[in-house]
């Protein structure tokens, strides 16, 4: 499988009271489209990713939607599968361009979140669980503060490492200029960071944040532009409760085996990945899930600096989910961005050297749904 990246274009990550979730697709759109050096009248279909909007705002047919903002007479379809809204739209528009509907197809994640209450907010996103863990009471910081205590008693795995990981991705964050918090931490601030559900700091959650990315995806590669070589989803049990263990994400496993197998690699020839980061005990669990160290062993992992930039493995190098912010929506778009654009020597301060091959995995609720990719160049 080889589907080109032909173009691609994010906004700002964060707070963007300025902005409406109209401007923020107009934006990442255009960019993409001038970056393609396409005309518009060439892209035969759009394909949005977006989870909330419809809750929010009461408009629901968000294809349409954004084909009217773009001026272009296309099939559009609006994508939902919780925070995986992005990697799936990317996914079904993959699936196609390979069944000869289309050639060159826009892809656009958005999310506009900053105007709403958090309880608001918190209310739409706990859409993605289940009817059982709603009336639990449980949010998305309690279901990921559960698994973090299973690692934790199962495999030793410390608050420091949680720390660890957060601390690097802030780094990653500090180089990028698109990143909600462009800036570094240390571990015993995010130690002595305000709980959030224990063991889980507010340092250890990615925030709420406005944003888009686009990407086109063309039938044709040109030589020495990024592909898309594999491209696999999987899913789970949605009730947590309900699934064997706590420890693990079963649909990354298998969305990862079948994305291994599709590319013709394996997990030692990745160069760099970005990971749904949604608070720092998934990507623990994203670096044993992904086959990159032993089932336990990823905080060590991580602590011991393989993930960080210079590492043998570099990990979320946008700052991830949790420093470059999470519109739910826009995330597994801009992840296919971030891997892109390094994969063509185009990421500045934060560039890792010689990469040829890039991941990602995009995660819905706390695993229900898994959407992996495998970028080359």
């Amino acid at each position: 499988m080889k589907i080109g990246i032909a173009g691609v274009g994010i906004t700002k990550f964060g707070e963007l009271w300025g902005k409406s979730l109209e401007d923020l697709i107009i934006d990442a759109a255009n960019q993409a489209l001038i970056d393609s050096k396409l005309d518009k009248s060439k892209i035969d279909a759009l394909f949005i990713g977006n989870m909330l909007y419809g809750k929010l705002s009461n408009q629901d047919h968000l294809g349409a939607f954004a084909a009217s903002l773009l001026g272009i007479n296309v099939p559009a379809f609006r994508i939902e599968a919780a925070c995986a809204s992005g990697g799936l739209a990317v996914h079904l528009a993959i699936q196609s361009i390979l069944a000869g509907s289309y050639e060159n197809v826009l892809v656009i994640g958005a999310e506009k979140m900053t105007d709403y209450p958090s309880s608001e907010i918190s209310l739409g996103l706990m859409g993605a669980g289940s009817e059982e863990e709603r009336h639990a009471g449980l949010t998305f910081p309690g279901l990921y503060a559960l698994m973090a205590k299973a690692h934790i008693q199962k495999y030793g795995t410390t608050k420091e490492q949680l720390a660890a990981t957060a601390v690097k991705n802030h780094y990653h964050a500090s180089l990028n200029s698109n990143a909600q918090y462009p800036f570094e931490i240390s571990i015993e601030k995010v130690l002595k960071s305000g709980s959030i559900v224990e063991p889980l700091t507010l340092l250890d959650s990615s925030p709420i944040t406005d944003g888009a990315a686009a990407i086109i995806l063309s039938k044709s590669v040109k030589p020495d532009q990024v592909y898309i070589a594999a491209s696999a989803v999987s899913s789970d049990n949605l009730n947590l409760s309900s699934r064997e263990t706590l420890t693990e994400l079963k649909a990354t496993q298998i969305a990862a085996k079948k994305a291994y197998t599709q590319a013709k690699v394996s997990p030692s020839d990745i160069d760099l990945a970005e990971v749904h980061d949604c608070f720092t005990i998934a990507e623990i669990l994203a670096m044993e899930d992904l086959g990159f160290c032993k089932k336990g062993q990823g905080g060590k992992f991580i602590e011991q600096g393989t993930t960080r930039l210079g590492g043998k493995l570099p990990v979320n190098t946008s700052g991830g989910l949790k420093a470059c912010g999470h519109p739910v929506g826009a995330t597994g778009v801009k992840q296919i961005l971030e891997i892109a654009q390094q994969l063509k020597g185009l990421s500045g301060k934060r560039q890792v050297k010689k990469a040829s091959v890039g991941l990602t995995q995009n995660v819905g609720g706390t695993g229900a749904t898994s959407v992996v990719h495998i970028l080359k160049i």
